[in-house]
């Protein structure tokens, strides 16, 4: 099917010249995301997609580079598990071949299973979790940070894909919460340790995605939804605005 643009964000400006990493793009709120950063960077730039499925990204690419208008825009797909330091690495190295004037990082997470916190007591599955939605964000900024150091010019912008859970509790959401609250604090703290990055912690709002089918399906509880090109929309604005401080946290329904 051909893409149509989508851009709610035009007329707020552009994102500059530079290369935007989006990990998690292949569906979802992340595939929303690289639709609209795609439009709002300008020529020259560099789009880094990842995700675990290579058809999906491919897919992706396809659609993005059907905009005739946009030809000039590389976009790079990594098919990589961000769970596993292979997966991690690969992504820096790519990055490492585009140096650019801006640096933009998006980071969603995952679900993960919704039980009781009785039943985990299986190690393996817990620590699998957290390497995905903890360490692996950590690791993946840092790394990135080390491949553009500071240097006049350069901007340098993280996103860390958030939700109302990272501030409050939800029974039977113990891996969520402790992972969005860890994540949290985690960019936090880079947004005191490191004045040159632009930090924010942005929650989407319940978004139409195969994620809140699985939450319907498990729990039963059905929320009303939107759809993500809104609330990338209204990340872009956020961005371009840049009026917020460094190191906040904010939601779809305070924007």
């Amino acid at each position: 099917m051909k893409a149509t643009p989508h851009n709610v964000a035009t007329g707020f400006g552009t994102l500059g010249r530079g290369i935007c990493i989006i990990t998690g793009a292949s569906k979802g709120f992340g595939w929303a995301l690289a639709h609209e950063v795609y439009h709002l960077l300008e020529p020259g730039s560099v789009l880094l997609l990842v995700a675990r499925s290579g058809t999906l990204l491919q897919e992706l690419k396809e659609e993005l580079q059907s905009f005739t208008d946009k030809q000039r825009l590389v976009v790079h797909c990594i098919a990589a598990n961000l769970s596993t330091t292979e997966g991690v690495n690969e992504t820096v190295r790519s990055s490492f071949t585009y140096p650019l004037c801006l640096s933009l990082s998006l980071l969603p997470g995952s679900l993960g299973p919704i039980s009781g916190f009785q039943s985990f007591t299986d190690l393996e599955r817990v620590n699998s979790y957290l390497s995905l939605n903890i360490s692996s964000p950590l690791t993946l900024t840092a790394g990135i940070l080390q491949t553009f150091p500071r240097r006049p010019g350069l901007r340098w912008s993280v996103v860390n894909v958030s939700s109302i859970y990272a501030l409050q509790a939800l029974p039977s959401w113990a891996l969520y919460c402790t992972a969005k609250a860890a994540r949290k604090m985690m960019f936090s703290v880079l947004a005191e340790e490191e004045p040159n990055v632009k930090v924010l912690s942005y929650s989407p709002g319940p978004l139409d995605t195969d994620m809140q089918e699985e939450i319907r399906r498990l729990t039963g509880i059905s929320h009303c939804l939107f759809p993500c090109k809104e609330s990338a929309a209204k990340l872009m604005k956020l961005l371009l605005d840049n009026d917020f401080s460094s190191g906040a946290h904010l939601d779809f329904f305070e924007v």
